[in-house]
């Protein structure tokens, strides 16, 4: 949707949420959502898997009625749960998630609710996103890790043929992550799907469609140093990126 206005906030200062508590992870959040509707924002992506798994919930159900009854928060695993029982034939799935996202169990509880047939197996990686977050995407000591946490999935079923890339920082270790799986098993990363979801939800809610700004400005902002902001965020969005600085 290139037409449409987008702000990106990271919490970069506080990041990674993966290993912290529930409480921690729905405190931050909600100050980051709060945040974004004062910059005018009626339509909240949580583009995180640990925030969508411990705090999306709580802040639909506790705090928007009162916070702001006219504005929307969404998150990235209900998207892709939606979806994800026609991308496999043999039934059975893998869930590479932080540690945060594998023990709130929502992956597997959205799953069974659309796809109650399949089998779900779960697998931790909490050194996953340190290894992307300081740029180490290639050497042994990645694929060390890689390997590591892909044959303790593989060792809890035989018959996989679908993975879930189950956090925004995986598909950069993509390459490494293929070089370990069998051809007969598909990756699954979630952009393409949050976004053909975003679209498709806009669609059927005009309420909110409207209030989405259609002047294609892309803002960046992060919480935390902006060089570095600058420079992890550009291998994501494959551009030149210049972030503003923010304080909560």
């Amino acid at each position: 949707m290139p037409e449409h206005d987008f702000l990106y906030f990271g919490d970069n200062a506080r990041s990674p949420y993966g290993t912290r508590s529930f409480e921690t992870i729905y405190e931050y959040t909600l100050q980051c959502v709060q945040y974004l509707f004062s910059q005018g924002c009626h339509l909240v992506i949580l583009a995180c898997n640990t925030a969508s798994a411990k705090a999306l919930r709580n802040i639909q159900i506790l705090d928007l009625p009162h916070l702001a009854p006219h504005k929307r928060v969404l998150g990235v695993i209900r998207p892709t749960t939606e979806v994800i029982g026609t991308l496999t034939k043999t039934r059975e799935i893998g869930i590479l998630g932080t540690s945060g996202t594998v023990k709130s169990a929502s992956y597997l509880m959205e799953i069974n609710r659309f796809w109650p047939d399949l089998k779900v197996v779960q697998q931790a990686c909490p050194m996953w996103v340190p290894l992307v977050e300081n740029g180490e995407l290639e050497g042994a000591g990645t694929a060390y890790f890689v390997k590591k946490y892909l044959d303790a999935m593989l060792a809890k079923s035989n018959d996989l043929d679908a993975v879930l890339l189950a956090c925004t920082h995986y598909p950069l270790l993509l390459p490494m992550i293929r070089s370990f799986l069998s051809d007969q098993i598909r990756i699954i990363s979630q952009g393409g799907i949050v976004a053909q979801s975003l679209k498709d939800y806009l669609r059927r809610h005009p309420e909110i469609d409207q209030y989405c700004g259609r002047s294609s400005q892309l803002i960046f902002q992060t919480t935390g140093d902006t060089a570095d902001f600058d420079g992890h965020a550009s291998q994501f969005f494959g551009k030149k990126i210049n972030a503003q600085k923010v304080h909560l």
